[in-house]
């Protein structure tokens, strides 16, 4: 089953095109990694798919429906983005967990016995729960994002740079755990060699670019 298709698109800015005549299409169950240098139009792709930037050209499809502003909000509700900023919020651990988790859209998802073994694959202590977010280091705060990210019960996750704050250990920890579930549809945005491995298609936007004309 197709996820996400995008046909010939065209990105500018007022000062240059940051993508061109772009095409790719992700089935369900894919594993794709988007790398290339800062400011090629990678995090530009997860803004497309989420409706939040409207191409200059071409289309971009979500399981066989073209985006626009009138279906943006239910992508959203379907897919999970952690965004390369973890300052999520203030407060207690706890407490943001519990309030996310009390909004509808994730009401009732909220497993116990599931947040303390993925604190303990994370190599979190319990007692991460009872402290300040923004207290917190910034591969605490990374890792509290990804456990509630996973705990949403979400299949298809956009990923922009999540173990870039993590030791070479944690960093493959958390690699496998996203890619070793078959049911899970991943796009990483990443500058880690940790996430190149052979289930992963790779989409190098630096070469993508340079084999493309300029079309905006």
């Amino acid at each position: 089953m197709e996820m996400i298709r995008m046909e010939n698109l065209c990105v500018a800015s007022e000062e240059q095109e940051i993508l061109s005549k772009f095409n790719v299409s992700v089935a369900k169950g894919d594993k794709v990694l988007i790398k290339g240098r800062s400011g090629i139009g990678k995090t530009t792709l997860f803004r497309l798919i989420l409706g939040f930037r409207i191409p200059v050209s071409g289309n971009i499809y979500f399981q066989g429906d073209k985006i626009d502003p009138g279906i943006a909000w239910d992508i959203r509700k379907k897919v999970t983005h952690i965004s390369q900023n973890s300052d999520i919020g203030e407060g207690l651990v706890r407490n943001m967990i519990e309030e996310i988790f009390s909004y509808k859209v994730n009401k009732g998802m909220l497993d116990t016995n599931e947040l303390h073994l993925l604190l303990s694959k994370l190599s979190l202590s319990k007692d991460i729960l009872d402290k300040r977010f923004e207290n917190l280091s910034g591969g605490e705060k990374q890792r509290i994002v990804i456990i509630i990210s996973m705990l949403t019960k979400k299949t298809i996750f956009l990923l922009d740079e999540v173990t870039s704050s993590l030791d070479r250990s944690l960093k493959k920890t958390v690699v496998e755990m996203f890619l070793n579930n078959p049911s899970w549809t991943v796009i990483a945005i990443s500058h880690d060699t940790e996430w190149e491995r052979e289930n992963v298609r790779v989409i190098d936007m630096e070469r993508i670019q340079e084999d493309t004309n300029v079309c905006c």
